[in-house]
């Protein structure tokens, strides 16, 4: 389910424009125009906040990070989408119970034509992010963010690469799989493509040098490995992260949702790489809650 809001209750600060860049080799430049990439730019937020789930699986409250910051036509639109959510009751030694979950969630407009903007709700993630404290999660011990790749940079290249990582028993990565790309600027269809490729690379290449601390207690520690899932922010303005700035509306062009060769098993409903919040170390499988309903109604 999509909603029509005007731009007030959007937010003024949605952004209209992006960017263009050619690449200096004419080989790469073949392909799509930029209108047919034009169409699939969105402007999208990344909300954050926790959600209170009872013992029946129903969600009875919404706390929002920074609800002020944030543009009333969306904040309605959560919450009222919340409300109606349902989760698997949570259980503890085999009684469900009530729970306090953290959440990440990408509200998505597009433009449809004058003043007025379809809002839909794209993804969600409930998993916890790392903490040097809990002994049950994973966390980062060396995460030396990559260099930005110097063509990319020469070209105005910007996006955002969303890892996902399998980490064995001495915290090393053993594989890495770049899920999805989503890029800040226009070109062409090839362009697009030879962008994507030169972030995920980079990415990619830096996350094997990375090291974590792995779970030592509880249901995640006797695992072989740990699957986790990290976004990398390629940006020429420096400026805040997506999702620590709240109510800050991105434009860019999402790429394709690729899945791992090495994992086979099926994401909860709702779930976008593209949800996370730049930076955060996610672990996949951690045994949080499990949404039965649609993200956004029938």
């Amino acid at each position: 389910m999509r909603q029509l809001m005007t731009a007030a209750l959007v937010g003024t600060a949605l952004m209209v424009g992006m960017p263009q860049f050619a690449v200096a080799d004419d080989s790469a430049a073949s392909g799509g125009g930029i209108r047919s990439v034009r169409e699939r730019v969105e402007s999208s937020m990344v909300v954050r906040g926790n959600l209170s789930i009872e013992t029946d699986g129903s969600v009875s409250a919404l706390q929002l990070d920074k609800e002020e910051a944030l543009p009333v036509g969306v904040v309605s639109m959560v919450r009222d989408a919340a409300m109606k959510w349902r989760f698997e009751p949570i259980l503890r030694e085999g009684a469900a119970v009530r729970a306090l979950a953290p959440m990440s969630l990408r509200v998505v407009a597009r433009k449809v034509d004058g003043d007025s903007y379809e809002i839909s709700l794209r993804g969600i993630n409930f998993a916890r992010l790392d903490g040097e404290d809990d002994a049950e999660n994973i966390a980062r011990i060396e995460m030396k963010p990559p260099r930005y790749p110097e063509q990319a940079y020469r070209a105005g290249v910007s996006g955002s690469v969303y890892l996902l990582l399998k980490v064995d028993r001495d915290g090393k990565v053993a594989d890495a799989f770049a899920e999805q790309v989503n890029l800040t600027v226009l070109s062409r269809e090839s362009e697009q493509r030879w962008a994507r490729d030169l972030l995920a690379k980079s990415a990619l290449a830096a996350s094997r040098r990375w090291t974590f601390r792995v779970p030592t207690q509880g249901p995640n520690a006797a695992q072989p490995f740990w699957v986790v899932r990290v976004p990398v922010s390629y940006a020429l303005d420096r400026g805040a992260a997506e999702g620590q700035d709240a109510g800050r509306w991105v434009s860019y062009v999402p790429g394709p949702r690729e899945r791992a060769p090495w994992r086979d098993d099926a994401e909860q409903i709702g779930f976008s790489p593209d949800a996370l919040v730049d930076g955060s170390v996610n672990l996949v499988d951690n045994r949080g809650p499990h949404l039965l309903t649609p993200l956004q109604g029938g």
